[in-house]
């Protein structure tokens, strides 16, 4: 395996709306799909697109969503040899609204009575036999797979969705540190700018630093070569769901393939642009070939795109592909 994972899977019920109702109104749904969720679980679907081999761990309950999920890791080609089945529990699933009038999206959520992962589900020798780990929490199996890595010379790559003092106690487990446009707010507040608190943030530990700025791009700063800034891509939005999960698996990929850093960085904007062309978090992933036909020549080849859309609509509303 390139890639292991550590998170909480879910499943997301998707509506694309032009605009979210006001208090007892209501608005017709555009287009609607049921995919699998989740920070980690997402990257490690898209790395897997672009032709990485991956390996999720994580806890999914007996419940219809539990069952949804497992089959879209598969669907997707990613592994859950080492994931655990809790018997007689329900998954988390969330309904979420995406907004074509702000292009911004709004999350209901219902978090599942699905045990918590704990390091006896975790094998030392199967998560150092990869190069990466990739984390989206700071808890005891997340820590403890981050030290093994470490110990092992490999390297932890770390989601920062938003900003917690908990993450920041956990920089100097982490070589990778990738963090939302909303986490460098909360952080820093306005204070210095992008060059100074990316090199502040690698000072404490990671090697590597990105702050993803959703349509504007992404700037960072690797120990190797120094400060960057990338530009985002200009295309037309139909979902932003799962646009920096998918950036940060287009990122693994890119590690894993031992591509130059800012080139890493160009790639997942392209990835993650292409996306966003598409309702839900997975089924606007790219291939590989599709992402550097975009970089090249701007087009987007939606051929990929169609067939998994469409693959999504009739799993959910037939349950067969």
């Amino acid at each position: 395996m390139d890639i292991v994972g550590i998170g909480t899977p879910c499943i997301d019920m998707i509506s694309v709306l032009d605009k979210l109702p006001s208090p007892n109104k209501g608005s017709g749904v555009k287009d609607f799909s049921r995919q699998g969720g989740g920070v980690v679980a997402t990257a490690l679907a898209a790395a897997a697109q672009l032709g990485a081999s991956v390996s999720y761990i994580g806890v999914t309950g007996t419940c219809v969503h539990g069952q949804a999920i497992r089959e879209d890791f598969l669907y997707n080609s990613v592994d859950i040899s080492h994931s655990v089945i809790d018997e007689g529990a329900y998954s988390h699933f969330a309904y979420v609204l995406s907004d074509l009038e702000t292009e911004g999206r709004s999350i209901v959520y219902r978090k599942g009575s699905t045990r918590e992962l704990n390091i006896e589900d975790i094998d030392r020798k199967f998560i150092t036999s990869t190069n990466y780990l990739h984390l989206e929490r700071c808890d005891e199996p997340s820590a403890t797979a981050a030290k093994w890595m470490r110990e092992a010379s490999k390297k932890v790559v770390y989601d920062a969705s938003s900003y917690s003092k908990e993450i920041e106690d956990f920089l100097p487990n982490i070589d990778v540190f990738i963090a939302s446009e909303f986490y460098y707010d909360e952080c820093f507040q306005s204070r210095g700018d992008y060059e100074e608190n990316c090199m502040a943030i690698a000072a404490q530990g990671p090697g590597v630093v990105v702050f993803t700025l959703g349509e504007k791009g992404c700037v960072g700063y690797s120990k190797e070569d120094g400060y960057f800034e990338v530009e985002g891509c200009a295309v037309p939005v139909v979902d932003t769901v799962g646009a920096g999960d998918v950036f940060h698996g287009a990122f693994l990929f890119g590690l894993s393939k031992g591509m130059p850093i800012k080139d890493i960085a160009k790639f997942s904007c392209a990835v993650s642009a292409i996306k966003i062309g598409a309702i839900g978090g997975r089924a606007g992933i790219p291939s590989y070939n599709t992402t550097i036909k975009f970089m090249e020549t701007g087009i987007i080849d939606r051929t990929e795109t169609e067939e998994r859309i469409l693959y999504y609509q009739n799993k959910w509303l037939f349950g067969q592909p």
